[in-house]
């Protein structure tokens, strides 16, 4: 499956703002299960305030055992 281009978008985001050392990690609350998540953000400085975009929440477990890896390391 082609990786569609916004989500290309905002990785090459992600890799600026690690560049620049522009990354956050914050403590935030899950919207829909009211449980505390370790965000991942980019941060930015408009008008003399902070602006967090957040890309993701860090696993609350092993996250080998969360994901199905994208190929078979075996392959090859």
């Amino acid at each position: 499956m082609p990786i569609p281009d916004f989500i290309k978008t905002n990785f090459a985001t992600l890799l600026r703002a690690a560049a620049a050392g522009d990354l956050a990690l914050v403590e935030g609350t899950d919207a829909r299960t009211g449980e505390t998540r370790f965000i991942l953000c980019a941060v930015a400085r408009r008008s003399g305030e902070v602006v967090l975009t957040p890309f993701g929440q860090l696993a609350d477990d092993n996250p080998y055992a969360l994901y199905d890896p994208p190929f078979d390391p075996g392959d090859g």
